[in-house]
């Protein structure tokens, strides 16, 4: 009996001795030290499609991606399920946009209970502003979705630093096709005159694109993601179409297309085509990726509003 009472207090106190030798094997330290499966990808969470996509591309093989606001779908209306927390649960570093987008986003990762890591991508970036209220859809801008690769990229090789030059290779890489997409399309936009580019949209998405490409973007009362049009609205919409004789209406993806299509009608003008704002389109779409989100955004653009005509009128896209 002595002897079995012997070994248990040696073995007590060879645990113990252990635990203060590692303390990153404490539940209190494990998310300040990083994912605990030295070998495994990263478990990242992300808000939205366009940062999914982003992780995507900056991690690679190194990030495991559970995404919670899909393909064309609307992160401002949306309702986080059960699912949403047990994926926080297993989660490394979440990721989400900030500026107020994702307003229901604070009581998930309370009601969850997530204590690791947390990345405001958007961090750094020059904000617009409405009033007090900023304007979320900053990746709109070749300028600010280079902050967001950095932060997202530094976040990374804070967590895995021993994949720290995969990390810096990969971002660089990203930049680089970045940086000659903006230059492509820059040419393209330039040869529509200034006054000539206005567009109306589904709803006020697109602020920060039409401040570095000149571009006017009308969001009419009526026609926000979440308000119903009035017959009032509707003529009002038309009115002022016609006063800054804009050149063509467009649809976005996770807006219902019909009431645009009713006001091209009624106003006489083309429906331009169908815009990106707040989501990817599926895999296989032409947005399936931010730079092929861009690329059809603003060509799209360029054909309805450039010289080149004979785009069908009120024709869902």
């Amino acid at each position: 009996m002595r002897y079995l009472v012997t070994l248990f207090y040696f073995l007590l106190l060879t645990t113990l001795s252990a635990s203060e030798a590692y303390p990153g094997n404490s539940l209190a330290d494990t998310s300040a030290a990083g994912p605990a499966r030295e070998d495994a990808p990263l478990r990242v969470v992300t808000s939205f499609s366009i940062l999914e996509n982003l992780v995507d591309e900056l991690g690679g093989k190194h990030v495991e991606v559970v995404n919670l606001v899909g393909p064309n779908a609307d992160a401002h209306t949306y309702r986080p399920k059960p699912s949403d927390a047990a994926a926080l649960a297993d989660a490394d570093l979440v990721v989400f946009n900030g500026l107020a987008f994702e307003g229901w986003m604070s009581r998930l990762l309370a009601n969850s209970g997530y204590m690791s890591h947390k990345l405001i991508a958007s961090h750094g970036v020059h904000v617009i502003t409405h009033g007090d209220e900023p304007d979320p859809h900053a990746w709109q801008s070749f300028q600010n979705i280079r902050v967001y690769v950095h932060n997202i990229s530094d976040k990374l090789i804070e967590l895995l630093p021993k994949h720290a030059k995969t990390f810096d290779q990969q971002r660089r890489q990203y930049l680089r096709a970045l940086s000659a997409l903006e230059q492509d399309l820059l040419k393209q936009i330039s040869a529509i005159a200034v006054p000539q580019r206005i567009v109306v949209t589904s709803h006020d998405a697109f602020a920060y694109l039409g401040r570095e490409l000149q571009i006017q973007f009308l969001a009419p009362l009526g026609l926000s993601a979440e308000v119903d049009a009035s017959a009032a609205d509707v003529a009002a919409v038309i009115d002022q179409i016609r006063e800054y004789q804009v050149q063509a209406l467009f649809v976005e993806n996770i807006t219902n297309p019909r009431l645009v299509h009713r006001i091209g009608s009624e106003a006489g003008i083309a429906v331009g085509g169908r815009l990106y704002s707040d989501a990817l389109s599926e895999a296989q779409g032409p947005a399936g990726t931010y730079l092929e989100m861009m690329r059809h955004n603003v060509e799209t653009l360029v054909r309805a509003l450039g010289p080149v005509k004979g785009l069908a009128k009120n024709q869902p896209q």
